[in-house]
């Protein structure tokens, strides 16, 4: 199980696959399975059963999970890639592009 360099809040643009070019902030991350959910990227419908919370059931909208390698960090629209460097004892994650702390 690798580090992942995307954490939740994080706003992402999609890099590969379908959803090229959209652009999210993470909404949950999946270390184990190496996925992310993005806010209203990669939209799925869903059939619902009817329930107590859904009594009419029917068809919902919701966001699937990309993989992590498809995302990468966006600040202020431009793409960059992340690393680590301690600042005062702490680590903490930077852009390679503009060199500041995320």
């Amino acid at each position: 199980m690798a580090k992942l360099k995307i954490k939740t809040g994080d706003t992402v643009k999609v890099i590969a696959g379908d959803q090229k070019g959209k652009e999210g902030k993470v909404v949950r991350v999946f270390v184990e399975k190496n996925k992310a959910i993005v806010e209203g990227v990669n939209m799925v419908s869903k059939h619902t059963k009817p329930s107590a919370q859904n009594p009419q059931g029917g068809i919902v909208k919701k966001e699937a999970a990309l993989h992590i390698s498809n995302l990468m960090i966006s600040e202020k629209g431009n793409t960059t890639r992340v690393g680590y460097r301690l600042e005062e004892g702490k680590k903490v994650r930077f852009s390679k592009k503009t060199d500041k702390a995320i």
